[in-house]
C-alpha cells in the first residue's frame, strides 16, 4: 500500500511532529505518514522500526490511509467491550 497523502495533510503532519504537547500516539502515526511519503518504497517492517511501531501496524495504517481515510485518530468500537457494567 503506497498512499498519496494530500499535501494539507502532510502540513499537519510537519506541524503536529513539531508540538511540544501533542499526544505521543499521535505524533508516532504523524512520524509514519512523513516516513511513508518519502519512502513509499520500504517495507512495512523497516519503517516500523524508523517510528517505534510493528510491521502489522504500519501495515494496517497504511492500507487505512490508501482507502481515502486520511485521518490519525482511532476507529470507534475497537477492543474489547465491557462484561458488566461497575456498581456504585
Amino acid at each position: 500500500f503506497s498512499p498519496i497523502f494530500p499535501q494539507e495533510f502532510l502540513e499537519q503532519a510537519r506541524q503536529e511532529v513539531r508540538r511540544k504537547t501533542a499526544l505521543y500516539q499521535y505524533v508516532q502515526r504523524y512520524q509514519l505518514v512523513l516516513m511513508v511519503n518519502e519512502h513509499p518504497e520500504w517495507g512495512h517492517d523497516k519503517i516500523g522500526e524508523k517510528v517505534n511501531l510493528s510491521g502489522r501496524q504500519v501495515h494496517r495504517w497504511r492500507k487505512r490511509w490508501s482507502s481515502g481515510d486520511f485521518s490519525v485518530q482511532d476507529v470507534s468500537g475497537r477492543g474489547r467491550k465491557a462484561d458488566f457494567s461497575p456498581t456504585r
